[in-house]
């Protein structure tokens, strides 16, 4: 396979990404401002480039998985300057406001945008099992199913306009981010009274408590829940954007302030730098901070 794809991007979920469009033949140019992410790719086949500007240059199709909304603004005002690139697909999660802006900015270059955020974590990325959700004009959707195909297991075609794939992302992660938020407080009771942790995992996950975080993170993870998966910053921005849209719909909420609030004070005192804080720790530290502030 001849064609080039461009990916900007290329940390744990954008390098998998990348690496799994290499594996199914693609050439591919990369940039991120990690030079150890874009080294490893070197190794594996993969062009460098010197910045998203650079990407666009010698790409049509250009896949950007980023961190932050206004990193991925910035991003695509560089990629709309670029001479080759025909169709941008943006598979960062960054709420609709700014897909909006990134559209209107790639419009007036005559690019295409596409709506298409991921989910599965690191390690589907790297299999090429990740799950995507996308929005965009039909032409556009099946010009790049193919590269889509190396990477996603599971493609859901929206349809419509950019930024309705958002929504539907925002969704995902709240009840991703809520299911782990309750799994925590539980299992910390039954470690409170002395239930063994893993006899109640193994009770809950047959039981109707069950959800992905038991599943997944109980007990292989008990002690370490917030490894894997992306740092405690992504999951704040992520619940905070779904709270932006549930403003400008206007639609009531009941849980996910709880969950936000749980996920900033975990934030506060270290939690969104160390992924594998354990789990006692972590307790241990929201209840010295309570006392202290008497909370």
């Amino acid at each position: 396979m001849n064609e080039r794809i461009g990916f900007i991007g290329v940390g744990k979920m954008g390098g998998g990404m990348a690496s799994c469009l290499i594996e199914a033949g693609y050439a591919v140019t990369v940039c991120d401002v990690d030079r150890a992410a874009v080294t490893r790719l070197q190794a594996v086949g993969a062009d460098i480039a010197a910045g998203p500007r650079e990407v666009a240059d010698v790409a049509e199709i250009v896949f950007a998985c980023l961190p932050a909304p206004t990193i991925s603004e910035e991003v695509a005002a560089k990629v709309a300057q670029g001479h080759a690139v025909k169709i941008y697909i943006e598979t960062s999660t960054i709420g609709t406001d700014t897909m909006k802006a990134i559209g209107a900015t790639l419009a007036s270059a005559g690019i295409a945008l596409v709506d298409a955020p991921v989910s599965g974590g690191p390690q589907a990325a790297a299999a090429g099992t990740l799950s995507t959700i996308i929005s965009g004009r039909p032409e556009d959707f099946e010009r790049i199913r193919p590269a889509i195909d190396a990477f996603a297991k599971h493609v859901f075609f929206l349809g419509g306009e950019p930024g309705q794939a958002q929504i539907a992302k925002l969704i995902n992660n709240m009840m991703s981010m809520a299911g782990r938020a309750v799994a925590i407080e539980g299992m910390i009771m039954g470690m409170r009274v002395g239930i063994d942790p893993t006899l109640l995992a193994g009770f809950i996950n047959v039981s109707t408590g069950r959800n992905l975080a038991t599943l997944d993170d109980f007990p292989t993870r008990l002690m370490h829940v917030f490894e894997t998966g992306g740092k405690k910053s992504i999951g704040v921005k992520d619940l905070e954007l779904y709270l932006k849209e549930t403003q400008r719909l206007d639609i009531p909420v009941w849980a996910t302030p709880s969950v936000l609030d749980l996920f900033i004070e975990g934030q506060s005192y270290g939690v969104a730098t160390p992924e594998t804080l354990r789990l006692t720790e972590w307790v241990e530290r929201l209840k010295a901070a309570r006392n202290t502030t008497g909370a």
